[in-house]
């Protein structure tokens, strides 16, 4: 059986010279995906994985583990500090059984798949930037080779930021992601090792190179670690914080799934180990959104949640991408019809965004981030909502939705993909790096600054940009999205677009 392509924040993938044909995959709604063939599940020995939610403090007690074990379960690891224990189990009824426990404040299997899942190629590869299209590009002095092509960093003034600051490499910024090929030229430069690590497990495996992508492994935590810190070095293309060091915390697995145990791993990860920044283009698979009224989705917002908030207590600011599919998350009700994204036949269910959340991007204290295209607006896949959405950035659209200035050819976003190439992508997914590249300028130029005064000073000095109405952005005469609030303020940019020049002089 065929899953469900898992529908997440990593890109909007197309060619290099988009054609007006591929122009469709930017309509709203349309995203890249990448789909597995996943083994049916049944009541028969499936090991799944689950999160069980206790007090944070010295771990589970030996009453607890006595009953994980009497439910047929095994623990994997423990995250003492936020009470959050990863167990696996082939008993359908662990979860159940489980929260009757004594200390058990939720739990929830964070998974339909069985473990371990088969891996898969994604569908919608980036093409390659040819021999051809490096020798077109015209840099001047003082630019890397392919920054003609990067109109994002002029309209987020990164350029003019970098003849101020290139950024702090005592700064790190950590991409929780598919995976970081360190290797590559743009990258190893300022790569950080020691903060690097595969948590894809739910434990972190810190061999050397686990948290780089595998050969038929998505693309996308290279790419936006390079929209990062891509060193301004000669070679290439340049990222927003140059200066700034970049780690990589692979938490996707081999089909591309985000599950609840490893982005647990990975803020925990991030807040042990000094990051000052995560950067997180994804959502949290099965669920799109998690609905706080089952008892299995409530499990796996509280973990993530305590591993996050944990994250910013450990000094971390935690920017996430708001999603793909140009929904209002502050309208009354979604239609949401991924979920769960890991079984045969998901089913469409209708829910409220303020009781069913998109995880880690609606959680408290995440800076969540719209994308726009090169015309300055809304990106026309880029989900938006009054009092969701806090700022916004460069996530590229379709080029014949956005047009950028000559010399730069493509309306999407160009990045470095592992092998020591560079391509094109487009989603929020590259509009959330951008906004950690700037969060990540700021400490550099506030070192001492906590994570709540780098996020005021993004919101502050981001440049108002008020609401595009009427917004119909392939000008078919039918309005596309709706914006609601002022110009300082508003549900497709927030707090307006993020600017790296006053990040680095204010």
């Amino acid at each position: 059986m065929t899953a469900t392509a898992p529908r997440h924040r990593r890109a909007l993938v197309i060619p290099v010279g988009m054609a007006m044909a591929t122009a469709l995959a930017f309509l709203p709604n349309a995203t890249a995906s990448a789909a597995g063939s996943v083994p049916a599940v049944t009541a028969e020995a499936t090991p799944l994985s689950y999160v069980v939610n206790i007090r944070p403090g010295d771990g589970p007690s030996p009453s607890l583990k006595k009953a994980i074990g009497k439910a047929e379960g095994t623990i994997l690891t423990s995250y003492d500090k936020i009470g959050v224990v990863v167990v696996h189990s082939s008993n359908p009824d662990f979860a159940t059984t489980i929260r009757k426990a004594r200390g058990v404040q939720s739990a929830g299997a964070t998974r339909h798949a069985p473990l371990p899942a088969q891996s898969t190629t994604d569908v919608g590869t980036p093409k390659v930037l040819t021999a051809d299209d490096l020798a077109e590009v015209d840099a001047v002095a003082g630019e890397d080779p392919l920054q003609p092509l990067q109109w994002d960093l002029p309209a987020i003034k990164a350029d003019q930021a970098h003849e101020k600051s290139l950024g702090s490499s005592k700064v790190t910024v950590a991409v929780i992601d598919t995976g970081v090929d360190d290797t590559h030229p743009d990258i190893a430069p300022n790569f950080d090792r020691d903060a690097s690590v595969n948590c894809v497990t739910g434990k972190p495996d810190t061999a050397d190179g686990a948290w780089r992508p595998g050969a038929t492994e998505s693309p996308h935590g290279t790419h936006v670690a390079g929209e990062i810190a891509a060193a301004k070095n000669g070679v290439g293309m340049t990222g927003v914080a140059p200066g700034v060091k970049v780690s990589g915390i692979k938490v996707s697995n081999p089909d591309g799934y985000f599950y609840t145990e490893a982005v647990v791993c990975g803020f925990m990860w991030a807040a042990e180990h000094g990051v000052d920044v995560t950067n997180n283009s994804y959502y949290t698979d099965p669920w799109y959104f998690n609905c706080v009224d089952d008892p299995d989705q409530k499990a796996l917002v509280e973990a993530i949640t305590r591993a996050s908030r944990y994250a910013e207590k450990k000094g971390a600011v935690n920017v996430a991408a708001a999603g793909n599919e140009n929904y209002d998350l502050a309208a009354d009700e979604i239609t949401d019809p991924v979920s769960p994204n890991d079984t045969p036949a998901p089913t469409e269910r209708v829910i409220d965004p303020s009781e069913c959340f998109d995880i880690p991007t609606q959680l408290p204290g995440i800076v969540t981030v719209a994308a726009t295209g090169a015309k300055g607006i809304k990106s026309s896949f880029s989900n938006h909502g009054l009092g969701v959405i806090d700022i916004a950035a460069p996530g590229g659209d379709s080029t014949a939705y956005q047009t950028p200035q000559a010399p730069a050819t493509s309306g999407l976003i160009l990045g470095p993909l592992p092998g020591g190439r560079w391509g094109y992508m487009a989603g929020t997914s590259m509009a959330s790096p951008h906004v950690a590249g700037v969060a990540a300028l700021i400490k550099s130029t506030h070192p001492r600054a906590t994570p709540a005064l780098v996020k005021a000073l993004l919101y502050a000095q981001a440049d108002a940009t008020p609401c595009t109405d009427p917004y119909d952005i392939n000008g078919d005469g039918k309005i596309d999205a709706v914006c609601e609030g002022p110009k300082n303020y508003n549900g497709f940019y927030g707090w307006g677009t993020a600017d790296a020049l006053d990040a680095v002089t204010k």
